[in-house]
């Protein structure tokens, strides 16, 4: 063998020796414990970063190990391949998205390779295919039979220039974040999946999870948000609106009923609260800006109608709300209290959604931290009816124990006063009932899922139009319905409506000339059950087969903590749905879950007067650094000017602060890279890069390399039955770490069990050129490889052939500590006089506490502190030290 290491020749050596015997290709065996392991599968952008490298690489140390463990396993891989960042990269490239995608996957699947990941390519596969996409059409036809799935109109958010529908992450201070229009909210009809239908199985079932964090199961609990309250209604009487018809909106406003012309409208308001213990305090109610009242009190108030308009073009996501600025105004309308019959004013409030409950809330400012805020600000009455033993209440401002339901009783409330809060709740619910304005309800914060998306490039929803027949399902032998893959998009809308060869088509049922749904699926629906068809045969006649029975559920899911919540709901939901369809038999699919932490570089950037953001890539700047190291500033080493530096943020494409892994492999190895990601830092944490740590990592495997080539010759020695007493301390300590790293690795600490090796090396590299030193040089030799061949599998495997250990290390058990090894002559126990150090001793590992006491005592240091006295106390800790007290 070479004595210097050469990381490519070694790669592509095991990389050449794995293709050839097929080695990661997965059959099922009942004759041994499977072992599924997987990896979030990647969207294809172009190329892999580090934290790619990272999540892949921790899901090829746990496949590898448990291979070696005895485990029949599986990891396979493919891609997310549908999406909007293809449609944009089209728009900018004039190319079809189709081509960038299928591009990318290659490029990145060779990437793949080179990491040496152990991959069943076989199962490889793209959701943007139609083999695979047709079952998303198939599956979504029988929900739609089963009423899982249904059509109603959405409130979406409408770019006017793109003639396009933007997610809510597109709307940047209410214009559109590609053409800068002033977004319009718009209600167009979509199909939805009823996941509400499965809330509390999905809340019940997380029980049935111990593998996964606590903290990705309170996320899940809290999205469904399963609550107890009471669903109550505010009756009012609206007057005619200057004698003409009520506009047609206020029609749907559940419980209102027309009076004659010009006579106005009689109706109800309905809310829902979990504190109607402080019914009593409702100062005001705020309804949603697309409510019915709200367009009922704009028609003759212009200042309302733009500010119902500047709400409308507001985010709706749950982070933007949360801390943006509450505002409202009043609509000049009142309903009445249901038990006071006191007025109570309505308001329009930007924080209040029409797409939860009833798009409208009871307001409590004495007990409700955001409407106090609202209260103080726009000078709206603050009543307290719920009082606290030894606290007193100022409007002034808030304090954390209004909001108190556990210790609370209600004052001012008139029948109530004096009741807890779940007696207070239940006379409450009671006489609302009684009067046929409420009741007690369970609700969940969950909402049903809508999958309809206005764009190109996805899964095409099997839908025909007919003016006679209606919305017709696609018949099954008629699927795949195939997304043409040769559109380029403008920037002008959906291209599908302009390809009559994809719209015009004969009606199903009747044959008359019908038009095809031109909306595509969710992303997430893609990514819903590739996991089940991973662990298939690809049958063409079926979803799944009997062989994901073998394989599922995943035993291990990794991925990001991003996708806590969106993609494992509905991953969970869609399982849940195939198996009450008959076509799988478990409840959930994925029985463990390792969220690793993102990888973290520096980020560069310059804001321009006009234009997007300009990002610069850590290499493309001079840095300037203050005394301590501190990162100041930067300059751009192509044109010197200043680049502001925006401190460590997660690696991304789009703000270019990402490493190329495969430069990095190509100047160390892929082995570097590896050992590196699992060296760093524990998995679920975040991860700096750095450039010296990699460096690091290439100079230890450059030492494994340069200790296997010195064992040449010297591995096949047997182990004499006597050691020398070096040689048996430095065996000892070979399997003492193996043990550790053994139970640092079934606990996924796979930063431990990186630096093990580094520490099983530094204990080799002292053993003595003698019989005894080769004995346990070979032999702890064969420990460290078979120890990092889950993280640096190319040199382990060539050193292991190399020096004649086998064949194929990935044939080879995981090794296991040898009490033989591990068992000690003598032991050294610190020596303490009066408490403090002095010293050691050394034992024989046998003695008893009587044996211990007497060795201490004869020791030269003892006998110097005690002069000849007796001591006070002897204090023996077995195995660790003695405390003479004199």
């Amino acid at each position: 063998m070479q004595e210097r290491y050469n990381p490519q020749e070694v790669e592509q050596a095991a990389q050449s020796d794995w293709d050839k015997s097929q080695s990661f290709r997965a059959q099922p065996d009942k004759g041994r414990p499977k072992y599924y392991c997987l990896s979030m599968f990647p969207y294809p952008s172009g190329k892999l970063h580090m934290g790619h490298v990272r999540n892949y690489t921790i899901g090829d140390v746990l496949t590898r190990y448990h291979r070696m463990r005895g485990y029949n396993v599986l990891q396979p891989m493919g891609w997310d391949a549908f999406g909007l960042p293809a449609e944009n990269a089209a728009i900018q490239n004039s190319v079809p998205p189709a081509k960038w995608t299928y591009d990318n996957i290659a490029y990145m699947k060779q990437q793949l390779q080179s990491l040496g990941f152990a991959i069943d390519w076989t199962r490889e596969l793209a959701t943007c295919q139609p083999a695979y996409y047709k079952w998303n059409q198939w599956l979504f036809l029988r929900m739609l039979e089963k009423g899982i799935a249904y059509k109603k109109t959405q409130v979406v958010n409408w770019d006017p220039v793109d003639q396009t529908v933007l997610a809510n992450e597109q709307v940047i201070d209410g214009r559109g974040w590609r053409t800068g229009a002033l977004v319009e909210k718009r209600e167009i009809p979509g199909y939805y999946l009823n996941i509400t239908k499965y809330a509390d199985q999905l809340l019940d079932d997380l029980d049935k999870l111990p593998g996964w964090p606590e903290r990705v199961k309170t996320m899940q609990a809290n999205w469904i948000g399963k609550s107890h309250g009471v669903r109550f209604a505010f009756p009012y009487e609206l007057p005619a609106a200057g004698g003409t018809n009520l506009p047609s909106p206020l029609a749907a406003t559940e419980g209102s009923s027309r009076g004659r012309e010009g006579q106005g409208e009689r109706g109800v308001l309905w809310v829902y609260t979990t504190r109607a213990d402080t019914i009593m305090g409702v100062t005001f109610v705020a309804v949603a800006a697309e409510h019915p009242l709200a367009a009922r009190a704009a028609q003759n108030n212009p200042e309302l109608a733009a500010f119902i308009d500047e709400c409308k073009r507001g985010s709706v996501m749950e982070a933007d709300m949360a801390t943006m600025e509450k505002k409202g105004l009043p609509t000049g309308l009142f309903v009445t209290h249901p038990l006071t019959g006191e007025q109570v004013e309505v308001w329009v409030g930007n924080y209040v959604l029409m797409g939860y409950g009833d798009g409208a809330v009871m307001a409590v400012p004495a007990h409700d931290e955001r409407d106090f805020g609202f209260a103080l600000k726009y000078k709206l009455p603050i009543k307290q009816v719920i009082a606290v033993d030894g606290q007193n209440f100022s409007a002034a401002a808030w304090h954390e124990w209004y909001a108190d339901k556990q210790n609370g009783t209600c004052i001012n409330s008139g029948k109530y006063d004096g009741l807890s809060y779940e007696t207070a709740v239940n006379a409450i619910a009671a006489d609302l009932k009684a009067k046929g304005l409420g009741d007690k309800q369970t609700q969940y914060r969950l909402r049903d899922w809508g999958i309809s998306r206005q764009r190109y490039w996805g899964c095409p929803i099997p839908i025909i139009h007919c003016d006679s027949c209606g919305s017709v399902p696609v018949p099954d032998d008629q699927l795949p319905v195939k997304l043409p893959e040769d559109c380029v998009p403008d920037g002008s809308g959906n291209p599908l409506n302009k390809r009559t060869d994809f719209l015009n088509v004969a009606c199903p049922k009747c044959g008359k000339p019908a038009r095809r749904e031109t909306d595509t699926m969710d992303t997430f629906v893609d990514s819903s059950w590739y996991y089940a068809r991973y662990a298939s045969k690809f049958a063409g006649n079926a979803m799944v087969d009997d062989e994901t029975a073998y394989w599922m559920p995943v035993d291990q899911y990794i991925g990001g903590i991003e996708h806590a919540i969106l993609h494992l709901l509905y991953s969970r939901f869609w399982t849940k749905v195939m198996r009450d369809l008959g076509l799988v038999s478990y409840d959930e699919p994925f029985a463990n879950l390792l969220t690793q932490g993102m990888v973290l570089n520096h980020i560069f950037s310059r804001h321009p007067e006009k234009g997007a953001i300009q990002y610069f890539a850590p290499d493309e700047v001079d840095l300037n650094r203050d005394e301590t190291g501190r990162i100041t500033g930067a300059r751009s080493l192509a044109d010197g000017q200043p680049v502001s530096y925006q401190g460590i943020g997660t690696m991304s494409k789009s703000k270019r602060n990402g490493v190329d892994p495969q430069a990095l492999i190509e100047q160390y190895g892929a082995d570097t890279a590896r050992f590196f990601m699992m060296f760093a830092s524990p998995p679920e944490q975040t991860l700096e890069w750095a450039d010296s740590g990699v460096e690091g990592a290439h100079r230890f495997l450059k030492r494994v390399w340069a200790f296997g080539a010195s064992l040449q010759g010297h591995t096949q020695t047997g182990m004499p039955s006597k050691l020398s007493d070096a040689a048996a301390s430095i065996r000892r300590e070979v399997h003492l770490t193996l043990k550790q790293a053994s139970y640092d690795l079934a606990k996924h600490q796979f930063n431990t069990v990186a630096s093990a090796g580094m520490k099983m090396l530094n204990a080799l590299e002292k053993t003595a050129k003698d019989s005894d030193g080769h004995a346990v040089a070979g032999e702890g030799f064969s420990i460290l490889l078979r120890l990092l061949a889950p993280i640096t599998p190319h040199i382990a495997h060539v050193l292991w052939r190399e020096l004649c250990y086998g064949d194929d290390i990935l044939k080879a058990p995981w090794p296991e500590p040898l009490e033989a090894a591990l068992k000690q002559d003598s032991i050294e126990l610190v020596l303490q006089i009066n408490g403090k150090l002095r010293g050691n001793i050394s034992v024989p590992a046998a003695a008893d506490k009587a044996a211990i006491e007497a060795t201490a005592l004869a020791s030269e240091t003892a006998q110097k502190h005690l002069e000849g006295r007796a001591p006070k106390k002897v204090v023996v800790v077995p195995g660790r030290l003695v405390n003479i007290v004199v």
